[in-house]
């Protein structure tokens, strides 16, 4: 079938389409698991945390009042009514012109409102202590509920889980949470060229690299990368392994066969299938034009080129947002999440307009400034990638950029 030309869209325009495919449903994960999955509830805490009005500092719990003017100079002077231990909930009220010998993490008496670090105190005797400080009410002391009270949301859905939010959770109690699956990718790499990792390549073939670079950063996006193995360009082949990958998984990203030729079959094996529907085939960046976007039966399939470089800047720019985006995050593709670092460029740099590009980066320190040196080379080699630190991207309305400009490198 001859598909002509590309109809080229806008990164942009791909980033709506992926948009337009629904996150994958939702489990049960046990609290040591949790970290980096997204929450797909919101968590409730059942009780305040702290369950009490806490001291953050070993000392004398005060009335603040009875502290106001007191400095080194001119200190105030209060009855040391006891000490509790840590553990304890002492239920007699601190009457004005007393305090109490408090631990850290220890609770507050009721009319207490303040803790004095006891390094700004000295005893006088066996029950007089001299306050050298003043303090205000809430000082030194964890609030009850200010971590969180009892019926608030501690975590909301839709955030991705720190380690600080797998602490709050075990702060309230929860064992386990609802989490978005991680998405399964199932990872196709077409092309009679291509042999395996421990095969010694004859003259014009080449080892496997995209399949085990793509399944890598699948795992760097959060998802379960799956490696299908190796795909000869025979279209009944092809449609059977496409076939199985996406009965197996939520997305399939093939690598290679994306370009047009006569040995190109993505396209018509993809449009084979009844339920599917080609949405895009080309996009206006540099490298990876000739990147696919097709649904087959409601799942979304990524056809990325076969050039490892462009592969990988695919990846990057597409195919890692869209499996965040799977996982749960509604944040997937906001630019606030690449990791932006400023810098000068060390070189010209040439672009078409109306194309997006990707130039791969080294960053190096040059007189005190952080200085993104330009790794030019062909999409096939590695070099480029392994010797850079990052992109910088060259928007579409530009014919290119001078060297000193200032510019923000997308780090990887």
């Amino acid at each position: 079938m001859d598909h002509g030309f590309f109809r080229v869209i806008t990164p942009a325009r791909f980033c709506e389409l992926l948009r337009g495919f629904a996150p994958v449903g939702s489990e049960i994960c046990p609290l040591e698991d949790c970290l980096g999955r997204v929450l797909a509830e919101d968590i409730l805490s059942a009780e305040d945390i702290p369950a009490l009005d806490r001291s953050c500092m070993d000392g004398y719990a005060v009335r603040a009042a009875d502290t106001f003017g007191a400095s080194e100079g001119n200190p105030a002077y209060v009855e040391l009514a006891r000490s509790a231990a840590i553990d304890e909930i002492v239920s007699r009220p601190l009457n004005s012109g007393e305090c109490m010998g408090i631990a850290t993490g220890g609770s507050l008496p009721p009319g207490a409102d303040a803790v004095i670090m006891v390094e700004h105190t000295q005893m006088l005797g066996d029950t007089t202590v001299e306050i050298r400080k003043t303090v205000t009410p809430g000082e030194n002391v964890m609030l009850r509920g200010e971590d969180v009270g009892q019926g608030q949301v501690a975590v909301p859905a839709g955030r991705r889980l720190r380690p600080q939010d797998v602490g709050l959770m075990a702060a309230i109690g929860r064992l386990s949470a609802t989490v978005f699956r991680q998405p399964r990718c199932g990872i196709v790499s077409t092309g009679d060229e291509l042999v395996p990792v421990d095969s010694l390549p004859r003259p014009g073939q080449i080892r496997d690299v995209n399949s085990h670079t793509l399944a890598c950063m699948a795992r760097q996006a959060g998802a379960l990368g799956c490696v299908h193995g190796l795909v000869p360009d025979v279209r009944e082949v092809l449609r059977e392994a496409l076939a199985q990958s996406m009965e197996k998984n939520d997305v399939v990203f093939i690598s290679g066969g994306s370009s047009i030729g006569t040995r190109d079959l993505t396209i018509e094996v993809l449009e084979s299938f009844a339920d599917s529907e080609i949405l895009a085939h080309g996009v206006s960046i540099s490298p990876g034009k000739p990147t696919i976007l097709a649904r087959v039966g409601g799942k979304p399939v990524l056809g990325l080129p076969g050039q490892v470089t462009s592969a990988q800047i695919v990846m990057l720019v597409f195919g890692q947002p869209l499996l965040v985006h799977l996982g749960g995050d509604a944040g997937a593709f906001d630019p606030g999440r690449m990791i932006l670092r400023p810098a000068k460029l060390g070189a010209n740099l040439s672009s078409k307009p109306g194309r997006e590009d990707y130039v791969r980066v080294r960053l190096e320190e040059r007189d005190g400034e952080c200085v993104a040196m330009p790794r030019l080379g062909k999409s096939g080699l590695l070099r480029t990638m392994l010797d850079a630190d990052g992109l910088v991207r060259l928007p579409a309305s530009l014919e290119g950029m001078t060297a000193g400009q200032d510019v923000d490198v997308w780090i990887f």
